[in-house]
């Protein structure tokens, strides 16, 4: 996305500005069909970088399909998560792991 220009700025805290019932809206048709609207096309989910060692025959096919192959991983993890049962994480595994050790009374 661009950076707004000075202009653009200045326009949109004019509008912020203003009471609703202030603004003119009489020339943006309403939009009554929603049917080819895309849900999320705007979102954009904050990223982390993270290393992961992945085996090497994988990491081949991934890139196998072209550039992109980072971005191939996080919409094959993203359909894994959404094809769980709920779509959502479990709190277990939302919750940071502890190591144990199991020790013998001996």
């Amino acid at each position: 996305m661009r950076k707004l220009t000075k202009e653009q700025k200045r326009d949109i805290a004019a509008i912020r500005a203003m009471r609703d019932e202030d603004i003119d809206l009489s020339d943006i048709p309403e939009v009554l069909d929603w049917s080819k609207a895309e849900m999320g096309k705007f979102y954009r989910p904050p990223k982390r970088s993270v290393t992961m060692r992945l085996d090497g025959d994988v990491i081949d096919w991934l890139k196998g399909y072209g550039k992109g192959y980072q971005t191939r991983v996080n919409l094959l993890l993203r359909h894994a998560m959404a094809s769980s049962t709920d779509g959502r994480i479990s709190s277990r595994a939302a919750e940071p792991r502890r190591h144990t050790r199991i020790r013998s009374r001996a």
